[in-house]
């Protein structure tokens, strides 16, 4: 293999590897256990495993068939890789698992209460208690310390910034060892030179202080999610430092970085904007998704990324993942472009037990990579969707072609103890379990889908990663899917959805009026392109591409619409298009528009450009099976134990069609298929699942 581009998704169970040659678009792939201590040492084992299996050459054995279904027969080493895309979810864990520490906040004088106010709404189930109390602050409020120093709306000044004041703060940080600041001034997205000078102070004062500004991190208005993201980038971007130093000593060369709004970074930027990196996984595995299907003809449907121990749920709409910057990771909100993902506990790993009601329950804790399941024979005390599917036969003995052999004994063992407690047949507690998983995942389906207002039953079901396409049937049945797609090789799709990735970078300024001024629109585009040009630049792009966008609402309205702009001069008739598209998207979200009432003014709050630098991506081709087999047989519990046949996914030719029950087996993943159920092998090798 030529000039190869590798991408490494790191999940919580399983490092996933994907090399692609750029002139032959042969592709090959692997799979490494996750090392949760220190996710650097799995991703050098991936590497590693990988160049093994490129510079081997000859025969195939059946792991490697497997593990690519085309490979070069040329030996080759990791001399030629020309470029590497990490997917990580280091910044993510720390964020879930609330590890914050040393963690500072400077703001305006007279506010330094903005993270205890916050806001008003409260989570989903606070009518079934007696009082809800909010959660603890991501900074509490004895390490808050304001400065002097006022700036309007429109960013001019009203009192000077305090440089005493500035000074005495710096060196009270200083004192008490507070090593990561987030700094935030009120209106500074109007006019960042408050915040430019506090910055300065404290590196004079407090130079070891790691630090993040609003007016970097977030340029908009709304100072409670500013504030909460400006400090979300400052918790983690000493943790993402050491590991991307760390990683990069390791490596030996450049590498980039995944971000969440879904496009790519070079590791060195990232480290000054780690935020962007919070989804970083999920989202390869959106596009790369996006891209398998709309290749195999759909070009809007649903993805399901289940892994070892979440899934992550996306809705993609002509071939675009939805975005979105209202999420958050955890309890932290998070306003910055990220592909709209709802992530549930159900994975491989999470764990079965027995709630204070007395009931069944799944997730969403779970037993991840270390110690694993039960099955996995490393320690793991507590029975998981991974054992439930062992015990029932819908897997095989072993994961990764065998490189990882299963506990079948053990499984049962934590089955037949968890049923006896349940009153219940070992069969039902298992099924249970499984059945509780589909409709937890069901569940984060419906608030992509039915809670804006679309309907699931339009939308064919992606399903990839490790343990996604385990209940693609029951899903079907749950929600009324039309059909689901299992890709080839639907363990590593997310790593390959990392090489379909541009580089992008976003830019985004508050100018809240009803007369939108054309030159003053103007001008703020020029400017954030300016921007976005000067990043893409340092990334070896001359040629950018720019994407512009609005958010509107009408006036007396607290949240936003985002429409798209058209490139080109801002005139009148780009005026008049904006708004036009506001219009159409208002009454297409919310059933109603004020298009032509003029008691309904609407109001530009945020004009917004993506800066990107576009790459060649890697070509999906037609499907050729690497080898001839019959199905093997052995005994599956569906609504029943019977014997089933189970299929080689590498011997299945386009146009094949399976009639359940059978199990699809390959090297990363298996497709149990129930009765009832037929799955047809496209030209591109996807199974197509639908209802018989």
């Amino acid at each position: 293999m030529q000039n190869v581009r590798i991408g490494v998704d790191t999940g919580g169970t399983f490092t996933d590897v994907v090399a692609v040659d750029e002139q032959t678009g042969e592709i090959v792939t692997t799979k490494t256990p996750s090392t949760p201590a220190n996710p650097a040492d799995g991703f050098i084992t991936g590497i590693g495993k990988l160049g093994e299996l490129i510079r081997s050459a000859g025969a195939r054995d059946e792991r490697a068939s497997a593990a690519m279904p085309t490979r070069s027969e040329a030996g080759a080493t990791m001399d030629m890789v020309s470029s590497i895309v990490h997917g990580t979810t280091v910044a993510t864990n720390q964020l879930l698992e609330d590890r914050i520490a040393n963690l500072g906040f400077i703001t305006t004088e007279g506010f330094e209460f903005i993270l205890e106010i916050a806001r008003q709404s409260v989570p989903e189930g606070y009518g079934n208690s007696y009082f809800w109390v909010k959660p603890p602050r991501i900074v509490p409020v004895h390490l808050v310390r304001t400065v002097g120093g006022r700036l309007d709306h429109l960013g001019e000044e009203v009192r000077p910034f305090s440089t005493e004041q500035a000074v005495e703060v710096a060196r009270w940080f200083r004192a008490r060892g507070i090593t990561a600041i987030g700094v935030c001034f009120l209106h500074s997205y109007a006019n960042p030179e408050h915040e430019r000078r506090m910055r300065d102070v404290l590196a004079a004062e407090h130079p070891e202080a790691v630090v993040s500004l609003s007016s970097d991190v977030l340029r908009e208005y709304r100072e409670y999610e500013r504030s909460v993201t400006t400090l979300v980038d400052a918790a983690v971007k000493p943790t993402m430092r050491r590991y991307i130093a760390n990683l990069s000593g390791r490596l030996g060369m450049p590498f980039s970085v995944m971000k969440s709004n879904g496009g790519v970074l070079s590791a060195r930027e990232v480290v000054n904007q780690p935020i962007s990196t919070v989804l970083s996984g999920p989202a390869a595995g959106a596009l790369g998704a996006a891209l398998i299907a709309s290749t195999a003809g759909h070009g809007s449907v649903i993805t399901l990324d289940g892994g070892g121990t979440s899934t992550d749920v996306a809705v993609v709409v002509d071939g675009e993942p939805s975005l979105t910057t209202e999420g958050s990771v955890g309890r932290y909100p998070c306003k910055i472009p990220m592909i709209d993902i709802v992530t549930v506990g159900a994975g491989g790993g999470s764990i079965a037990s027995i709630s204070p009601e007395g009931t069944l329950k799944v997730g969403p804790r779970s037993a991840g990579a270390d110690p694993g399941p039960l099955c996995y024979g490393r320690g793991g005390t507590e029975v998981t969707v991974t054992d439930a599917h062992l015990f029932l036969g819908r897997i095989p003995p072993h994961l990764l072609g065998g490189e990882i052999p299963l506990d079948a004994g053990a499984a049962r063992a934590g089955i037949e103890a968890l049923a006896g407690k349940l009153g219940l047949s070992p069969e039902r507690t298992a099924t249970g379990i499984l059945e509780i998983s589909a409709f937890n995942q069901s569940n984060a389906i419906r608030q992509l889908t039915v809670k804006r207002g679309l309907d699931v039953r339009d939308f064919p079901l992606v399903t990839f990663g490790g343990s996604g396409p385990l209940l693609a049937c029951r899903l079907i049945d749950i929600l009324g899917l039309p059909a689901v797609l299992v890709p080839r090789q639907p363990g590593n799709v997310s790593a390959f959805g990392l090489l379909t990735v541009d580089v992008k970078n976003d830019y985004v300024r508050t100018h809240v009026t009803r007369e939108l001024a054309l030159d003053t629109a103007a001008r703020i585009l020029g400017e954030l392109e300016a921007e976005a040009a000067e990043a893409l630049d340092r990334e070896g792009f001359d040629e950018p591409v720019f994407a512009r966008s609005a958010d509107l609402r009408y006036y007396g309205q607290a949240y936003e619409v985002r429409v798209p702009a058209p490139a080109g001069p801002v005139d009148e008739e780009w005026l008049a298009e904006v708004t036009g598209r506001f219009h159409d998207a208002h009454e297409k979200l919310y059933g109603y528009g004020y298009r032509d009432d003029p008691r309904h003014a609407v109001e530009w709050v945020n004009l917004r450009v993506s800066g990107i630098g576009p790459i060649t991506r890697p070509a999906i081709h037609r499907f050729t099976p690497a080898r001839e087999g019959e199905p093997s047989s052995r005994t599956v519990h569906f609504e029943e134990a019977v014997p089933t046949p189970i299929h080689q996914r590498d011997t299945l030719k386009p146009g094949t069609v399976i009639e359940g029950p059978a199990v699809i087996e390959e090297y990363g993943s298996t497709t149990p298929l129930h009765p009832g159920f037929t799955a047809t092998v496209d030209d591109y090798g996807n199974l197509e699942i639908r209802h018989g």
